[in-house]
């Protein structure tokens, strides 16, 4: 006798809602759970019900527990984060990826604040602010000084060409002050370079993996602006002029406040390269390139900030920006055809630089006092037991 087959008892509306909120479309999630548009179409109606296997699917997929679906009502969702990329008529869809990137923040967030009260604790108030009545000179000022960096700090990266000391050092900083920092792994440089969790305790900056260090440093400060404006949102820093001039209005002035913190005006006008090259507006790449890895910036942040200190124009950016973009095609073009190098990974390593200090050291003390179980630790961290004890010992040596 043939197996009888079982299907779900769930709620049509709950079906649509974990979809949406994954972020898919009916026909992007008809693809990615293998089944039919109809079909699934005809369980979000109530028409038919998914097997069980199926259901188990779409947990998978939608990334949701599966007792989430058999809950009574459709769950309330996270806030909905201003998109400072679209236009303002324009549709604000974010992919799957970015979607669940946005959940798993807010998530972290309120796991860590509970977490925190666990252990009796009480995060700081984040009281620091900034606002567009600020001049950007003054604003990468306050900064610098909120974060307790100095002049002499900046400008000393030569020795690493990729820029992961400037973006190691500036993130320590931005974490001293209680900011929780991830870095996102799965969604697309052309997506998003950002977003900022704007909150009063346990602000959130989350930056794309995907970007090169210099880039990532780059949207690291910016989205630093964001949480001191108090502007939660998702950021790209090539700023579409289509969108509301409120919103143009605060990404311009938190990628000038990111440049002025990053590379301040009196500190590249000191530098003999600045005070050597004269009034011509042209730059030879012997200058930008040494210039831009002394502050683990790209080269394209430079020239910009260039132009503010009015030391080059936008056609000269223009130029420049046409060759950077060629060569990174060409290296994508090689970076396609080369075979990547096969590297073991180092779990507590990425465990640290993909969390950040702060939600691991939240989660590891609570592990440490017996507060949660190595299971949970482990689940929390996104790693396997054995690697729970390593990640200890590293995170003791900071």
């Amino acid at each position: 006798m043939a197996n009888k087959r079982v299907f779900a008892k769930v709620k049509p509306a709950l079906l649509r809602w974990a979809r949406e909120s994954a972020g898919y479309t009916l026909a992007e999630a008809a693809v990615a759970l293998e089944v039919e548009e109809d079909d699934l179409q005809d369980w979000e109606a109530g028409i038919e019900s998914p097997s069980i296997p199926q259901l188990r699917s779409i947990s998978n997929v939608y990334r949701r527990p599966l007792a989430v679906f058999y809950l009574q009502d459709v769950p309330l969702s996270f806030m909905v984060l201003s998109d400072f990329r679209r236009p303002v008529h324009g549709p604000t869809r974010y992919s799957p990826e970015l979607t669940q990137e946005i959940r798993f923040a807010h998530q972290r967030r309120e796991l860590a604040s509970e977490l925190l009260s666990d252990l009796g604790e009480t995060p700081q108030v984040f009281t620091a602010s900034l606002g567009l009545r600020h001049e950007a000179e003054e604003a990468g000022r306050i900064v610098r000084g909120l974060l307790g960096i100095t002049a002499p700090q900046l400008g000393q990266f030569s020795s690493d060409p990729e820029g992961r000391s400037a973006l190691k050092m500036w993130r320590s900083k931005i974490e001293a002050l209680g900011v929780l920092v991830f870095q996102s792994t799965k969604v697309q440089s052309e997506e998003a370079s950002g977003f900022a969790l704007a909150l009063p305790t346990l602000p959130v900056i989350v930056v794309n993996r995907k970007d090169p260090p210099t880039r990532r440093l780059f949207s690291l400060v910016h989205e630093f602006v964001h949480v001191l404006m108090q502007e939660s949102g998702v950021s790209d820093l090539n700023i579409d002029y289509s969108v509301s001039k409120s919103q143009k209005n605060v990404e311009l002035f938190c990628n000038r406040v990111a440049a002025a913190a990053l590379m301040p005006a009196h500190v590249i006008r000191a530098e003999n390269t600045i005070i050597a090259h004269g009034n011509n507006t042209e730059w030879d790449d012997e200058e930008i390139n040494p210039l831009a890895r002394r502050y683990g910036v790209s080269r394209e942040a430079l020239v910009i900030r260039l132009i503010s200190l009015g030391l080059t124009d936008w056609a000269f950016y223009q130029r420049k920006r046409q060759q950077y973009q060629k060569e990174y095609l060409r290296l994508k073009e090689q970076q396609a055809v080369t075979p990547p190098k096969l590297m073991k990974r180092n779990m507590p390593v990425e465990a640290i630089s993909n969390l950040g200090r702060n939600f691991v050291n939240i989660v590891l003390g609570n592990y440490g006092r017996d507060r949660i179980t190595l299971s949970e630790a482990s689940g929390y961290l996104g790693l396997r037991t054995r690697h729970v004890e390593p990640l200890q010992r590293l995170a003791a040596e900071a």
